[in-house]
């Protein structure tokens, strides 16, 4: 059981981090300046938090985690039970709404390679694939990856602050991308 002191150095690391997120870039947003703002020194951020991306993942994580449960569990054409192209276009408006939300915080959490490495990368590559075996589309090892690239969260952010597209905008391009 986490002690109460330790749970509320958690709390305000987390609060710090998130405010701290939204309101620069992720990558201009160092360690020191997460403990600064929480009020705990560098010692007890770090042993809690290893670097910046972990603070996003956790950030991240309860927000993921509702996608994941409505992707499993929820109605379709999102959950189960929709023909795959319909739960795809449904799965990347789901993603479009997270990114417009949250994509401060992906941006945190993937930054180059480490895109891949995260865990709720894993689950997304695991239900996009799913999704084209059911759909019997040859070879799916090939397209999931680049199924998933335009999910990007470099490529969104582009997308909606340099290109100005809106979020309807691009949920009908990527739906574009599902008619198989």
């Amino acid at each position: 059981m986490e002690r109460a002191d330790a749970a509320r150095n958690r709390a305000r690391i987390l609060e710090a981090a998130a405010s701290l997120f939204a309101s620069r870039p992720p990558q201009d947003v160092t360690m020191d300046d997460i403990a600064k703002a929480a009020g705990v020194g560098r010692g007890t951020l770090y042993r809690r938090y290893p670097d910046r991306a972990s603070i996003a993942v956790a950030l991240l994580d309860e927000h993921e985690r509702a996608l994941q449960e409505k992707l499993m569990r929820g109605e379709p054409p999102l959950g189960p039970g929709a023909p795959p192209a319909e739960r795809l276009a449904a799965f990347y408006a789901a993603m479009v709404e997270l990114l417009e939300n949250h994509a401060h915080l992906v941006l945190g959490t993937e930054v180059g390679r480490s895109r891949y490495e995260t865990g709720a990368y894993g689950f997304w590559r695991l239900h996009v694939r799913s999704l084209l075996i059911e759909a019997a589309v040859e070879d799916p090892d090939v397209l999931v990856d680049l199924l998933l690239a335009p999910l990007a969260p470099d490529l969104y952010v582009y997308m909606r602050q340099d290109r100005g597209l809106t979020p309807a905008q691009i949920t009908n391009g990527l739906a574009r991308l599902v008619r198989w």
